[in-house]
């Protein structure tokens, strides 16, 4: 069985079992997280779409970690015109381990 569920801003497909990075959730390491925003649920061929969410639909995950992504470098570049800007960043994310899919 999976889900495509939507946090962050983003879209994942997830099965149980699962280990994936999202946007940095407010909750602490070992927590229970509830995920209601689910957008499709598929068992073999059986593919059940929600319009755009899936009533009583829901992903139950477990916090596994919380880190930073690797740093990204933005440089900027006018020619001719004497001007550079260099810039970092580092995302912020939540690892989540998927535990249950009901719906």
């Amino acid at each position: 069985m999976y889900a495509v569920i939507r946090t962050g801003g983003k879209q994942y497909r997830v099965a149980t079992g699962n280990r994936i990075k999202v946007e940095k959730l407010p909750a602490d390491v070992g927590a229970e997280v509830t995920i209601a925003e689910v957008l499709a649920v598929g068992e073999g061929e059986a593919v059940k779409l929600g319009t755009p969410l899936l009533a009583g639909a829901n992903v139950t995950a477990k916090i596994v970690s919380h880190g930073r992504d690797d740093k990204v470098r933005i440089f900027k570049l006018r020619r001719r015109k004497h001007y550079q800007k260099h810039q970092g960043h580092r995302q912020s994310f939540t690892e989540i381990e998927i535990t249950t899919i009901s719906g």
